[in-house]
């Protein structure tokens, strides 16, 4: 079993498909050994109500006075590097949310210190854990659709202020944060997750309403001064003409495509969540699926129930039970450091395309 620590015991903490209802169902891996947040009282509350054997105000306490083996970090996007730098320096593994930093240099660090100390990271978005994506990417390296041409991704939605909130969402539209980093980096982890590590970018980024008004919750009629990027479209160049489209940005606030299309020479790939009603979690299209026939297909993914039923089942708290599988088997994780570390950098660089007008090198790969 593994004792674990949870940094921050906001909305991404406590929500229904949040970590700790998904936590709570791995009892016989997991310890909640110890919350923290500043906010005392809702620390407090969230110990009591999951069963936190105790609970601290700030990191520094928690890492030295606590026994906890890994840390789970949920602090706000402008946090991450920082308090994980921390945390792998007192020599716990460490989980974080996307993204694993905001800048290059507290990502090659947190990299290098987890080599040094031999300590883990495991960074969400969990996407690549789920089997339609896992089976794309299998599908894809094979070859059976052909060479990639370009792909379409979508990973946005109308921002947090767009619906009922149950916390001041401010934060999400403040530099250092905005909708590439909360929502982009879901795109960009699927793709490359899918087809590889990109080599280029170039994109067009811009805020769309400086102000924006909370429409629901308990923050309803909030005017929110927007100094972030809210609306990025960036594009990615694998090498041997292979694109993709991604975007970063609170401006759907609705959309019936799929998720993820990508196309090949030889057939098409569409990639939905379970959110998005009856649309299949995959669909293949390809040139002559029959001799002299093309056609689609809805594709019987093996043991899909019972992994969708895991899914579902631990939420957001996949990551947890990846990180504890990871340790026990002694393999590196999938939702690895490394692939974080190449999509901080494409965002990164997304801005610096939009700012310079110029398509931009990638340096990163894993």
């Amino acid at each position: 079993m593994v004792k674990f620590g949870v940094l921050g015991t906001g909305v991404i903490a406590t929500s229904a498909r949040g970590y700790l209802n998904g936590m709570m169902r791995l009892a016989g891996d997991v310890v909640l050994e110890a919350a923290c947040d500043p906010v005392a009282d809702r620390v407090k509350q969230v110990a009591d109500q999951y069963g936190f054997k105790t609970h601290y105000s700030a990191l520094s306490e928690m890492l030295e006075r606590s026994d906890v083996e890994a840390v789970v970090n949920l602090t706000p996007i402008p946090f991450h590097g920082q308090t994980c730098l921390e945390i792998l320096d007192s020599g716990r593994h460490v989980i974080v949310e996307k993204p694993i930093a905001t800048t290059m240099a507290e990502a090659d660090e947190m990299i290098r210190l987890a080599r040094e100390r031999k300590l883990t990271i495991v960074v969400a978005p969990p996407n690549m854990l789920h089997p339609n994506r896992q089976e794309a990417r299998r599908l894809v390296a094979e070859g059976q659709i052909g060479r990639v041409a370009f792909a379409r991704v979508r990973s946005s939605h109308g921002g947090p202020a767009s619906g009922n909130w149950p916390l001041d969402p401010t934060w999400f539209y403040q530099e250092g944060s905005g909708p590439l980093f909360d929502m982009g980096v879901y795109g960009i982890h699927d793709i490359t997750g899918i087809v590889g590590p990109a080599k280029r970018v170039v994109a067009f980024s811009g805020i769309t309403d400086p102000v924006r008004f909370v429409r629901g919750g308990p923050f309803k009629g909030k005017k929110i001064d927007v100094t972030a990027d809210d609306n990025t479209l960036l594009m990615l160049d694998f090498g041997d003409s292979a694109f993709a489209v991604i975007d970063g940005t609170f401006n759907v606030n609705a959309a019936k495509a799929p998720q993820v299309e990508i196309f090949g020479r030889a057939g098409t790939i569409n990639l939905n969540n379970e959110l998005q009603g009856e649309a299949p979690l995959i669909e293949v299209f390809r040139l002559d699926a029959l001799p002299g026939l093309d056609g689609w297909i809805t594709p019987r993914i093996r043991d899909l129930d019972a992994r969708m039923a895991r899914m579902r089942e631990l939420g957001r708290g996949i990551v947890v039970d990846h990180l504890v599988q990871s340790l026990r088997d002694g393999v590196a994780p999938i939702l690895s450091a490394e692939h974080a570390r190449h999509a901080l950098e494409i965002m990164i660089k997304a801005i610096g395309s939009a700012r310079s007008g110029l398509a931009l090198s990638l340096d990163t790969t894993f």
